[in-house]
């Protein structure tokens, strides 16, 4: 079993994992950048500028990438279907990060001040509005029904999650089962989609389309598992936001789960104090922390995620050795070592 001995000091790359994956579709992502950019267009001057603050601030596009990459293992080579629908992938993400940043009154996103500091919550929310409008347009424009069809209920079931996130947040007995039902939902959801419209577009048979699916589903619960863990074990650098944010919004998250479950009477008033009743006060996230290594809580989230990192793995077995298949599964080990 893996232990997590430290999160800010000998830390392996785990941008290197992603390397030979942006290389394959470099020639593709360059094009959904540009569609991206022409897609922000507005004569309302205010949508581009906080749609581009969040857009160029950032991030590893990891989700359009990954719809270009499972168009390409089934060999999509259909034009500019894949190109769309990663730009809609993108943009459905975009927005769901500006309405987060207004739900849980977030200060950072990416490393910058979020758009609802800059702009207010009213633009935020509407700018993520109008980001979700282009990306069903380019829906539309791809042809594809089924692919409509799987980012559109993508899009409900996100929605869907993070009103379960809300009914969760600040409750302390939230099971882990529950837990996990919030984040399939709100966060691997959109992995799921971004990678079941590849195959979908290359006409390819149903257990290709189920398999690229349960890859990004597995795929999107692992990542969301670590970055629960470097909420309390990384760095703003690595997190793109403050450390400790998960903990002092209420935020309920699996190291949380666990250790509460298997805590103390006086362990577990401190999480309801903190947790349920916001009163945070000096020197509390140490002790949160405290708890969560006394309990192995954060060890044992990443051996969920490594977990559900095999299983990603496994669904693509199916597939013939390729160099995409290959770099597809250098992803999963992105995802687990950024907590190393």
């Amino acid at each position: 079993m893996g232990v997590v001995v430290s999160f800010d000091e000998g830390r392996s790359d785990p941008e290197a994992s992603l390397t030979d994956l942006v290389a394959l579709v470099a020639g593709g992502m360059e094009r959904v950048n540009g569609m991206i950019l022409s897609r922000t267009g507005s004569d309302v001057a205010m949508i581009p500028e906080v749609a581009n603050h969040l857009i160029a601030s950032g991030g590893k596009r990891l989700r359009p990438i990954l719809t270009l990459a499972t168009a390409d293992l089934c060999g999509y080579a259909g034009g500019d279907g894949a190109v769309k629908l990663a730009a809609s992938v993108e943009f459905m993400h975009t927005a769901t990060l500006l309405h987060d940043d207004v739900v849980d009154e977030s200060e950072m996103r990416r490393g910058r001040v979020a758009a609802r500091i800059n702009w207010g919550n009213q633009a935020s929310v509407l700018v993520g509005d109008f980001l979700l409008g282009q990306a069903f347009r380019m829906m539309v424009e791809v042809g594809s029904l089924r692919a409509l069809d799987i980012l559109s209920a993508a899009a409900t079931v996100i929605a869907e999650g993070e009103v379960m996130q809300l009914t969760a947040a600040k409750n302390t007995e939230t099971s882990e089962d529950e837990y996990l039902a919030v984040i399939r939902a709100k966060t691997a959801e959109l992995f799921a989609a971004a990678c079941e419209v590849g195959p979908v577009l290359a006409d390819r048979p149903r257990a290709e389309q189920a398999a690229c699916r349960s890859y990004g589903m597995n795929l999107g619960i692992a990542f969301q598992l670590i970055d629960d863990v470097l909420d309390y074990g990384g760095t703003s650098a690595s997190l793109g936001k403050n450390v400790g944010d998960d903990f002092r919004e209420g935020k309920i998250t699996l190291p949380i789960v666990l250790s509460f479950r298997r805590g103390t009477d006086e362990e577990r008033a401190f999480w309801r104090r903190t947790l349920e009743q916001g009163e945070v006060g000096a020197g509390d996230l140490e002790t949160a922390r405290a708890i969560l290594r006394r309990h192995r809580a954060l060890e044992d989230t990443v051996e969920r995620a490594r977990h559900y990192g095999a299983m990603a793995r496994d669904a693509l077995a199916l597939f013939p050795n390729s160099r995409m298949k290959t770099a597809l599964l250098q992803v999963v080990d992105f995802c687990i070592a950024r907590a190393h």
